[in-house]
């Protein structure tokens, strides 16, 4: 595999685990720390900003430029947090549960490819370890009433397809 095409993984892995910061926080911001699933929001908030300052490390340290997209990302993480928290908890958890679904897909397809080329094994052990994360916060907020939302159907799609859309984004600019 190419040292860009590495870059690439880690500059969007970056990006996204900066904009699931900024989706919680404005979750948070709306919910209160006292607001139904707060408590487990609050803490799937504090993994990703663990997830965040691992990569921002790692982006350091190899030299890996982050996204121009950054400010952008800040803004819509927050108001795509903030707006399904207005929606009320369920719609809070779907959110959730869309973007970590999305999340596993893409790291499981990154993993794919890390072991088709030239091992890189600490971004595969990283990846792992977080998509494993990811699938916890997916499944807890599926448990706490994700499916319940109004229009889950609909809103868990266009939720899933923004993600989308922002990873291959991400991995060019």
């Amino acid at each position: 595999m190419r040292e860009r095409d590495i870059a690439r993984m880690i500059r969007v892995d970056q990006a996204g685990e900066f904009g699931a910061t900024r989706i919680y926080q404005g979750q948070l911001d709306v919910m209160g720390d006292r607001g139904p699933h707060a408590a487990e929001i609050a803490e799937m908030a504090e993994q990703e900003q663990g997830h965040r300052a691992r990569f921002d490390a790692l982006m350091a340290r190899r030299g890996v430029r982050p996204t121009a997209l950054q400010p952008f990302w800040s803004a819509a993480g927050y108001a795509l947090g903030a707006g399904t928290a207005l929606l009320g908890p369920e719609a809070a958890m779907a959110c959730t549960a869309a973007v970590e679904e999305e999340i596993d897909r893409h790291y499981s397809q990154q993993l794919d490819r890390l072991a088709e080329g030239e091992a890189d094994p600490e971004l595969s052990a990283m990846i792992e370890e977080f998509r494993e994360d990811e699938r916890q916060h997916r499944d807890a907020a599926l448990a706490a009433g994700a499916e319940e939302a109004p229009a889950y159907p609909l809103l868990s799609g266009a939720i899933r397809l923004g993600c989308r859309v922002a990873i291959k984004l991400a991995e060019r600019i």
